[in-house]
């Protein structure tokens, strides 16, 4: 019987590994704004439509460069803060979950689901 235990809870352990990867998965959707309609949108260089629009956001520790540019505008740039997904306290145990949800992403989350920018005409820019 005591074998069947011990299979019990390694089964147990394992099905419950990176548990922030399985829950909340390693990119995360946020809306983004802008005070100028159809502002172009980059992540890290890709185009991903134009404001307003919800896009998905790969997570990990240090988060992705987000661009906005519109003709006639400053460009703006933005590197949202990311913090720890509380969901993955679950692997406390588990440090081969752990580790899933460090390498997926998971374990990190954007703070904010809204980000509104505000782009600057380029003649204002060029004055100061």
């Amino acid at each position: 019987m005591k074998i069947i235990e011990k299979l019990i809870v390694i089964a147990v352990l394992f099905l419950s590994t990176s548990c922030a990867t399985l829950f909340t998965g390693s990119k995360q959707s946020v809306q983004i704004n802008s005070n100028v309609q159809g502002a172009r949108i980059q992540v890290n260089g890709v185009d991903k439509g134009v404001t307003p629009a919800t896009i998905k956001l790969k997570k990990g520790k240090d988060g992705q460069v987000i661009s906005l540019a519109n003709y006639g505008y400053e460009t703006k740039i933005l590197q949202p803060e990311t913090g720890m997904n509380l969901i993955s306290i679950i692997n406390l145990f588990n440090i081969f979950g752990w580790g899933i949800d460090a390498v997926s992403g998971a374990l990190w989350k954007y703070d904010q689901k809204q980000y509104m920018i505000e782009m600057e005409p380029r003649d204002l820019v060029e004055n100061r």
